[in-house]
């Protein structure tokens, strides 16, 4: 299993989140780096060995509409610092899907078209987003608020989370993010690992990917048992609860 690490970008700066309160939102504090630039950030990141980096474009996720564009520059900068990219620009439609999965820059794009259910319109969107950007490279969120569905809509909310999954993995998806944001930030472990082994149950293929709540090793093995391929992390990498010598160890536990 590999570690992530988490970008939450907020007004053009890292900020530290907690539950998904993101009103509430603050300026990163590392002991990685000293501020908050993302680029910064990503670059302490790929010194450790991670090279892949989720973002979370909060200010496009968080807009009322799809008028609000993803932060492109930031993107660039990410690049640049070699990172291998997961983005979540609150992708609303299909021309955002495809619009994020042509963005390049020198040569590079971006690695994981992230759509978040809590911005899906609905099961068809998904199965043409998966056909648009393809299988490879589009990341289904099934996200979550305190054990719910973070989606509208009375076909979403009809559905237990399990259900979701295993409808998103009909719709063609072969890489699925689960992540409970009321745990993200707050230290108190992971609340999705049992539904994360059913996932795993239905389809061994799946690249399965997990975090929110990750408080040190021994939650990031709880993930790798249950057969997750990644784990988000953030807060504890921030205030230095996982060690070089952690991520090594979970990284040779790779399936």
């Amino acid at each position: 299993m590999r570690v992530i690490p988490v970008i939450d970008l907020k007004g053009g700066i890292v900020v530290r989140g907690v539950a998904g309160r993101r009103a509430e939102y603050l300026a990163i504090e590392s002991c990685l780096v000293a501020g908050s630039d993302p680029a910064q950030i990503a670059a302490a990141f790929v010194r450790l060995g991670l090279r892949r980096v989720y973002v979370a474009d909060l200010d496009a996720i968080g807009a009322a509409t799809a008028r609000t564009d993803p932060n492109w520059d930031c993107y660039r900068a990410l690049l640049d610092t070699s990172a291998e990219l997961w983005v979540d620009a609150g992708l609303r439609d299909e021309n955002a899907a495809e619009r994020l999965a042509r963005f390049e820059h020198r040569g590079r794009a971006i690695d994981g078209v992230i759509l978040g259910l809590e911005t899906l319109r609905d099961r068809d969107m998904l199965a043409r987003c998966v056909k648009i950007v393809g299988r490879e490279r589009l990341v289904f969120s099934l996200d979550l608020k305190a054990g719910k569905l973070l989606a509208d809509g009375p076909v979403w909310q009809a559905m237990t989370p399990f259900e979701c999954g295993v409808a998103a993995l009909d719709a063609g998806v072969a890489r699925m993010i689960v992540l409970d944001l009321a745990a993200v930030g707050v230290g108190e472990g992971v609340p999705t690992v049992e539904l994360c082994r059913a996932l795993r149950t239905r389809s061994a293929a799946l690249e399965l990917v997990s975090g929110g709540g990750v408080r040190g090793i021994l939650d990031l093995l709880s993930l790798a048992d249950a057969g997750c391929d990644g784990a988000l992390v953030a807060s504890a990498l921030h205030d230095g609860r996982i060690t070089t010598a952690d991520i090594a160890g979970v990284e040779a536990s790779r399936r």
